[in-house]
Protein backbone atom coordinates (compact mmCIF):
# COMPACT_ATOMS: atom_id res chain seq x y z
CA UNK A 1 0.00 0.00 0.00
CA UNK A 2 1.39 3.59 -0.56
CA UNK A 3 1.19 5.84 1.77
CA UNK A 4 -1.36 8.83 1.89
CA UNK A 5 -1.38 11.71 1.89
CA UNK A 6 2.13 12.24 0.46
CA UNK A 7 5.19 12.60 2.88
CA UNK A 8 5.47 16.45 3.53
CA UNK A 9 8.57 18.29 3.83
CA UNK A 10 10.08 15.95 2.14
CA UNK A 11 14.19 16.50 1.26
CA UNK A 12 15.91 13.62 -1.19
CA UNK A 13 19.77 13.56 -1.68
CA UNK A 14 21.83 11.25 -3.58
CA UNK A 15 24.90 11.67 -5.53
CA UNK A 16 25.43 14.65 -6.97
CA UNK A 17 21.85 15.63 -6.46
CA UNK A 18 19.23 17.03 -3.69
CA UNK A 19 15.62 17.25 -3.70
CA UNK A 20 14.26 20.08 -1.51
CA UNK A 21 10.82 21.65 -1.34
CA UNK A 22 10.11 24.99 -3.45
CA UNK A 23 10.50 27.91 -1.39
CA UNK A 24 9.15 31.24 -1.62
CA UNK A 25 12.66 32.34 -2.11
CA UNK A 26 12.82 30.57 -5.60
CA UNK A 27 10.59 32.58 -7.18
CA UNK A 28 13.30 34.43 -9.55
CA UNK A 29 15.00 31.04 -10.08
CA UNK A 30 11.63 29.66 -11.06
CA UNK A 31 10.73 32.04 -13.57
CA UNK A 32 14.27 32.10 -15.46
CA UNK A 33 13.85 28.10 -15.24
CA UNK A 34 10.63 28.16 -16.86
CA UNK A 35 10.76 31.05 -18.77
CA UNK A 36 12.26 28.68 -21.68
CA UNK A 37 11.37 28.03 -25.59
CA UNK A 38 12.29 24.22 -24.52
CA UNK A 39 10.05 23.97 -21.51
CA UNK A 40 7.26 25.34 -23.13
CA UNK A 41 7.51 23.47 -26.36
CA UNK A 42 7.47 19.59 -24.30
CA UNK A 43 5.34 20.96 -21.26
CA UNK A 44 2.25 22.77 -21.27
CA UNK A 45 3.93 25.53 -19.26
CA UNK A 46 2.27 28.79 -20.15
CA UNK A 47 4.82 31.06 -22.26
CA UNK A 48 6.27 33.84 -21.66
CA UNK A 49 6.53 32.84 -18.48
CA UNK A 50 6.49 35.49 -15.79
CA UNK A 51 6.20 36.31 -12.15
CA UNK A 52 2.41 36.08 -12.18
CA UNK A 53 2.61 32.82 -13.68
CA UNK A 54 5.91 31.74 -11.07
CA UNK A 55 3.79 32.93 -7.91
CA UNK A 56 1.17 31.20 -9.58
CA UNK A 57 2.96 27.90 -9.96
CA UNK A 58 4.62 28.28 -6.37
CA UNK A 59 1.03 28.71 -4.58
CA UNK A 60 -0.49 25.45 -6.68
CA UNK A 61 2.86 23.17 -5.67
CA UNK A 62 2.58 24.54 -2.02
CA UNK A 63 -1.43 23.45 -1.58
CA UNK A 64 -0.44 20.04 -3.74
CA UNK A 65 2.54 19.08 -1.64
CA UNK A 66 0.73 20.67 2.01
CA UNK A 67 -2.85 18.30 0.79
CA UNK A 68 -0.57 15.18 0.14
CA UNK A 69 -2.09 14.96 -3.58
CA UNK A 70 1.82 15.13 -5.03
CA UNK A 71 5.45 15.24 -4.28
CA UNK A 72 6.77 18.45 -6.20
CA UNK A 73 10.72 18.96 -5.72
CA UNK A 74 13.43 21.74 -6.37
CA UNK A 75 16.30 19.61 -8.04
CA UNK A 76 19.78 21.05 -6.54
CA UNK A 77 23.14 20.31 -6.44
CA UNK A 78 23.52 21.11 -2.60
CA UNK A 79 19.99 21.66 -1.34
CA UNK A 80 20.60 25.38 -2.36
CA UNK A 81 19.72 27.50 -6.05
CA UNK A 82 16.82 25.21 -8.06
CA UNK A 83 18.51 23.84 -11.01
CA UNK A 84 14.79 22.32 -12.62
CA UNK A 85 11.91 20.16 -10.84
CA UNK A 86 11.42 16.69 -10.62
CA UNK A 87 7.13 15.48 -9.41
CA UNK A 88 5.63 12.21 -8.54
CA UNK A 89 1.57 12.85 -8.58
CA UNK A 90 -1.66 10.91 -10.22
CA UNK A 91 -1.21 8.49 -7.23
CA UNK A 92 -4.31 6.81 -6.73
CA UNK A 93 -6.06 5.48 -3.91
CA UNK A 94 -5.56 1.58 -3.68
CA UNK A 95 -3.91 1.49 -7.24
CA UNK A 96 -0.21 1.15 -6.46
CA UNK A 97 1.22 3.40 -9.50
CA UNK A 98 2.04 6.66 -10.30
CA UNK A 99 3.12 9.19 -12.61
CA UNK A 100 6.39 10.91 -12.77
CA UNK A 101 7.60 14.07 -14.44
CA UNK A 102 11.34 16.53 -14.57
CA UNK A 103 12.79 19.73 -16.05
CA UNK A 104 16.15 20.75 -16.11
CA UNK A 105 16.78 24.46 -17.21
CA UNK A 106 18.54 25.08 -20.13
CA UNK A 107 22.21 26.51 -18.59
CA UNK A 108 22.22 23.03 -16.22
CA UNK A 109 21.51 20.57 -18.73
CA UNK A 110 24.12 17.42 -19.68
CA UNK A 111 25.26 17.43 -16.05
CA UNK A 112 22.91 14.46 -15.42
CA UNK A 113 21.03 15.69 -12.85
CA UNK A 114 17.54 14.83 -14.70
CA UNK A 115 18.79 11.06 -14.42
CA UNK A 116 20.24 11.36 -10.78
CA UNK A 117 16.70 12.96 -10.06
CA UNK A 118 14.48 10.68 -11.38
CA UNK A 119 16.37 8.12 -10.14
CA UNK A 120 16.17 9.03 -6.75
CA UNK A 121 12.65 10.15 -6.93
CA UNK A 122 12.24 6.42 -8.24
CA UNK A 123 13.68 4.66 -5.81
CA UNK A 124 11.98 6.62 -3.15
CA UNK A 125 8.92 5.64 -4.93
CA UNK A 126 9.44 2.33 -4.56
CA UNK A 127 11.20 1.62 -1.60
CA UNK A 128 9.03 3.72 0.81
CA UNK A 129 5.87 4.93 -0.78
CA UNK A 130 6.15 0.94 -1.82
CA UNK A 131 4.40 1.92 -5.69
CA UNK A 132 4.79 -1.17 -8.49
CA UNK A 133 4.41 0.57 -11.66
CA UNK A 134 5.78 4.10 -12.24
CA UNK A 135 5.08 6.00 -15.78
CA UNK A 136 6.26 8.85 -17.69
CA UNK A 137 4.48 10.44 -20.51
CA UNK A 138 7.14 12.06 -23.06
CA UNK A 139 6.78 13.67 -26.49
CA UNK A 140 7.93 11.31 -28.58
CA UNK A 141 10.06 14.32 -29.96
CA UNK A 142 11.85 15.14 -27.30
CA UNK A 143 15.04 12.34 -27.62
CA UNK A 144 16.89 14.47 -24.60
CA UNK A 145 14.26 13.07 -22.24
CA UNK A 146 13.32 9.77 -23.54
CA UNK A 147 17.38 9.00 -23.38
CA UNK A 148 16.95 10.01 -19.64
CA UNK A 149 14.04 7.90 -19.19
CA UNK A 150 16.05 4.60 -20.71
CA UNK A 151 18.89 5.61 -18.48
CA UNK A 152 16.96 5.19 -15.70
CA UNK A 153 15.00 1.71 -16.52
CA UNK A 154 11.99 2.96 -17.51
CA UNK A 155 10.66 1.70 -21.09
CA UNK A 156 8.21 1.62 -23.49
CA UNK A 157 4.56 0.81 -22.63
CA UNK A 158 2.41 -1.02 -24.20
CA UNK A 159 -0.30 2.07 -24.38
CA UNK A 160 -1.99 3.91 -26.92
CA UNK A 161 0.07 7.17 -27.60
CA UNK A 162 -1.83 9.90 -25.96
CA UNK A 163 -2.47 13.28 -28.44
CA UNK A 164 -2.90 16.59 -26.95
CA UNK A 165 -2.83 20.30 -27.95
CA UNK A 166 0.21 22.08 -27.33
CA UNK A 167 1.59 25.81 -27.49
CA UNK A 168 3.49 24.29 -30.61
CA UNK A 169 0.72 22.94 -32.31
CA UNK A 170 -0.70 19.26 -31.86
CA UNK A 171 1.93 16.78 -29.55
CA UNK A 172 2.06 12.91 -29.33
CA UNK A 173 2.83 11.66 -26.04
CA UNK A 174 4.21 8.20 -25.54
CA UNK A 175 3.72 6.22 -22.03
CA UNK A 176 7.10 4.66 -20.70
CA UNK A 177 6.64 2.38 -17.73
CA UNK A 178 9.05 1.43 -14.97
CA UNK A 179 7.86 -1.99 -13.09
CA UNK A 180 9.23 -2.99 -9.49
CA UNK A 181 10.31 -6.12 -10.74
CA UNK A 182 12.14 -4.97 -13.28
CA UNK A 183 15.86 -5.56 -12.22
CA UNK A 184 17.92 -2.00 -12.30
CA UNK A 185 20.80 -1.90 -14.31
CA UNK A 186 22.87 -0.97 -11.50
CA UNK A 187 22.10 -3.58 -9.49
CA UNK A 188 22.87 -6.17 -12.50
CA UNK A 189 26.19 -4.68 -12.20
CA UNK A 190 26.48 -5.44 -8.63
CA UNK A 191 25.45 -8.58 -9.21
CA UNK A 192 28.17 -9.31 -11.99
CA UNK A 193 31.05 -7.98 -9.82
CA UNK A 194 29.77 -10.23 -6.70
CA UNK A 195 29.37 -13.19 -9.76
CA UNK A 196 33.42 -12.17 -10.45
CA UNK A 197 34.42 -11.59 -7.10
CA UNK A 198 32.85 -15.20 -5.46
CA UNK A 199 33.04 -17.23 -8.25
CA UNK A 200 29.16 -17.31 -8.74
CA UNK A 201 27.49 -16.69 -12.05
Amino acid sequence: MTISPLPYPLRLAGPGVVLREWRGEDLDDLVALLDEPDIARWTLMPSPFDVEAGLAYLRRAHQGRIGGSRIQLAITADGGRPLGEVLLFNVRSGLPEAELGYLVGRPFRRRGLASAALSLLTGYAFDTLRLRRLLLRIDRGNSASTSVARRCGYRPAAEPPIEQDGPYGPATLDTWEHLESRSDPQDDRRKNVASRRYGRR
